[in-house]
């Protein structure tokens, strides 16, 4: 005789003992019998988990366990204990033929299902947590994964309690939702694109949790803190929230930092237009004024002895070839500034050039990367840098362009300003 059998001879006994006259208080009794011992067993289980089970836990050296029990999985695992005494027990009080034997019955499946459906919850946020603490994992999209893993078991469970509820199999419950697979699609249209891209984002490495994005579409442009089944949530920098459906960023375009924040620097393009009519060749006689410079002076030194050599051997083109004019040395004095300035990189590609001329003047860009790639620190570099050498112009006989101002127009009246 099995232990469910010895428990419903000895409850049917204390009944048959007690001086009640009708079948129904019979019933009652051992119903309340039955839900006395559920408790008891509820109780002992909690009192196992606290006493026994949680001291073992906490001397344990692995994490995974304490991140287990703070999801209460063993406790959601244990009030499956119960509940069994219930689903076991509870139909000897009735006779199987009647109706409240079926409303008993499927009463206690649907109960027992949804607590199946909690605990599988409570494991899935544990190992959430778990793979959430591992480094290596942390960039990756582990949420949307089991969000996803969460949808399809609650999917089963919904559709097992409905069958339980009008008693069907869950099986023919599923072939018949295959004529409505266009609704269900409608309806879990979101879900399932989220799904499917995620698994892109995820295989092919294009987004990770920690990442600086920008999406010109949405207006997003920041740190992704977050990727769901549904959502890339994106602090911006301004301190807002967006939130991008994954698959938007997977059929449309968006930029991603990573690369730039692993690399070794920062890109920095800046421009500067310089007055046509400020650029002039150099005397040898101004050239030598500029010997002395740290960042020009070895550059002029061997300008002006290739000069000498051309002249001596009678070569006059390569004399008129080799005039420095003032934007050469300026251009030479900023490359070479770059190349000696702190938190730039020399060895990625920096370099001083000219842009296609415009009715505005001579464009001059700064291409270079800065080594330091935090927001306020580029800034302050890009600043230092253009500061220096919006100065240093006018020691070079350059003038930079700007469209007249009210100083200019108050100036050529002849008014002081």
């Amino acid at each position: 005789m099995g232990i469910i059998e010895s428990i419903e001879k000895a409850l049917h006994n204390v009944v048959d003992i007690l001086p009640v006259g009708t079948a129904f208080w019979q019933n009652v009794i051992y119903v309340i019998l039955v839900v006395l011992i559920a408790i008891i067993c509820d109780v002992f289980c909690k009192i196992l988990i606290t006493k026994l089970l949680l001291p073992i836990i906490r001397r344990t050296k692995f994490e995974w366990d304490d991140h287990f029990y703070d999801k209460k999985v063993v406790a959601k695992l244990a009030a499956l204990a119960p509940a069994f005494v219930l689903y076991a027990l509870l139909p000897s009080a009735f006779d199987v033929e009647s109706g409240w034997y079926v409303f008993v019955e499927r009463l206690c499946k649907v109960y027992i299902i949804a607590l199946v459906l909690r605990f599988l919850n409570g494991v899935l946020n544990a190992f959430f947590d778990i793979l959430n603490e591992k480094e290596r994992l942390k960039h990756y999209p582990i949420k949307g994964a089991i969000q996803t893993l969460q949808v399809i078991i609650f999917t089963i469970g919904f559709i097992s309690i409905i069958g339980t509820i009008i008693d069907q199999s869950p099986a023919r419950l599923l072939a018949g939702l295959g004529a409505s697979a266009a609704i269900l699609m409608l309806i879990f249209k979101d879900t399932i694109l989220g799904f499917v891209a995620g698994i892109q984002l995820s295989a092919n490495n294009m987004l990770h949790k920690g990442d600086w994005i920008t999406a010109p579409n949405y207006n997003a442009n920041g740190i992704v803190q977050d990727v769901t089944l549904n959502t890339v949530k994106v602090l911006n920098f301004d301190n807002t929230t967006t939130m991008i459906p994954p698959y938007a960023l997977v059929s449309g375009s968006f930029t991603n930092w990573r690369s730039m924040s692993e690399g070794g620097g920062r890109r920095i393009t800046r421009q500067i237009l310089l007055d046509i009519n400020s650029i002039s060749f150099l005397r040898e006689e101004e050239l030598r004024r500029f010997q002395d410079n740290l960042l020009v002076g070895e550059f002029i030194t061997r300008r002006l002895q290739a000069i000498e050599e051309a002249r001596t051997a009678g070569n006059a083109f390569l004399v008129e070839e080799l005039r420095v004019t003032n934007s050469m040395l300026f251009r030479v004095y900023v490359e070479n500034y770059i190349r000696q300035m702190g938190n730039t990189n020399p060895d990625m590609t920096y370099m001083v050039r000219y842009l296609p001329m415009e009715e505005k003047g001579l464009p001059v860009e700064i291409y270079m990367f800065s080594a330091e790639k935090r927001w306020k620190e580029y800034e302050g570099i890009i600043a230092d840098l253009l500061d220096h050498t919006l100065a240093v112009t006018s020691e070079f006989g350059l003038r930079l362009y700007q469209l007249p101002g009210s100083y200019d127009m108050q100036s050529l009246m002849g008014k002081k300003p």
